[in-house]
């Protein structure tokens, strides 16, 4: 998500040169992957579940994290650089702070709260667009991490936020889905467009 996902929100997504040159020195060895653009059929997809953390699995989510620096956003999904397994990555460390990136894989919501947050959120799979979301402010998630090891966490605020929206990309699920009919139509209208004239580029 976010992140521009930035998922999604957009507080908080402009990096200082510096973070900037501290995160390109973490990633020096990693490659930018291209973003699938809704409409992509993809994106539409429920991912299968991960069944072996293997060394490609590492080096894909060493690239993701790139590639999310690079857009820059704050999460990123597998379906959304066409790997339609369960795992994303996400960093929604403050930018005056040193990169946090995380890997998530099989995640699954385990609790979620009553209280609930509304930010606007965007995707890197639907550039430019922003729109508001209400999802629950808290959420506990279970997941592996990329050492293989379970984990369960509790997140809140942004990461909360960002968690969600990633989710639901290994669930076929976009941000927009949470829309009206007629916004989701006009969104999907200039994607396309947008699509056409990169093609010509």
């Amino acid at each position: 998500m976010f992140g521009p996902s930035y998922p999604i929100a957009r507080q908080g997504q402009e990096q200082t040169p510096l973070v900037l040159r501290n995160i390109l020195s973490y990633v020096s060895a990693m490659s930018i992957r291209p973003i699938l653009i809704h409409p992509d059929p993809r994106l539409k997809k429920v991912c299968a579940p991960v069944t072996d953390i293997s060394r490609g699995l590492q080096k894909l989510a060493d690239d993701m994290l790139e590639t999310m620096y690079d857009a820059p956003g704050i999460g990123l999904a597998g379906p959304q650089v066409g790997k339609m397994q369960r795992f994303f990555v996400m960093d929604v460390s403050a930018k005056e702070t040193e990169p946090e990136p995380r890997v998530l894989i099989n995640p699954e919501i385990t609790w979620t709260s009553e209280e609930v947050n509304t930010y606007e959120e965007g995707c890197l799979s639907i550039p430019g667009i922003y729109e508001n979301v209400t999802r629950p402010a808290m959420v506990r998630m279970r997941f592996l991490d990329i050492d293989g090891k379970q984990q369960e966490e509790e997140f809140g605020g942004m990461a909360a936020t960002c968690a969600q929206h990633e989710l639901d990309h290994l669930d076929g699920k976009l941000f927009i889905d949470y829309l009206s009919a007629i916004k989701r139509g006009m969104i999907t209208k200039k994607m396309k467009k947008l699509k056409k004239e990169r093609s010509r580029e």
